[in-house]
């Protein structure tokens, strides 16, 4: 069973990453791996999370690395191995997009995130996740 966890660093997210390390702990034949994305600006007069210097690029993929890290502590205190990827784009996308492209069974992810909005039931990217992954997606709250 090849199962992709999905992390944004957030509280929501980590629960996830608990829940999916919960899951595998009993299953002998899984693959892991470990997914954050990195959002894109997608709007050329959106206000960058960073900034555009080496020393802030810097700190921004160091930041990434720590939310991968994170994640993958929680899978090593219980004896498992998992892959870690980071990409760059659109979260629901890029999430869906691995998914299909690596043929994995299912993909974890919390409810919600570290948008600017929250959803009432869902977060933006687990919606659109749900609604457009061709493959079964745990969603932990």
């Amino acid at each position: 069973m090849k199962i992709l966890v999905c992390t944004d660093g957030s509280e929501q997210s980590l629960k996830a990453v608990q829940k999916a390390a919960d899951i595998v702990a009993d299953i002998k034949e899984a693959q892991v791996t470990i997914l954050h994305v990195e959002e894109a600006i997608s709007h050329p007069y959106e206000i960058p999370r960073y900034e555009h210097s080496p020393e802030g690029h810097k700190k921004l993929q160091e930041q990434h690395q720590k939310v991968l890290a994170d994640a993958a502590r929680l899978f090593e205190q219980k004896n498992i191995e998992a892959d870690t990827f980071l990409k760059q784009g659109h979260p629901a996308h890029t999430i869906v997009e691995m998914a299909s492209e690596e043929n994995y069974d299912l993909i974890v992810m919390g409810n919600r995130g570290l948008g600017g909005f929250k959803k009432l039931v869902l977060g933006s990217v687990s919606n659109a996740v749900v609604q457009e992954a061709e493959v079964s997606v745990l969603v932990v709250k």
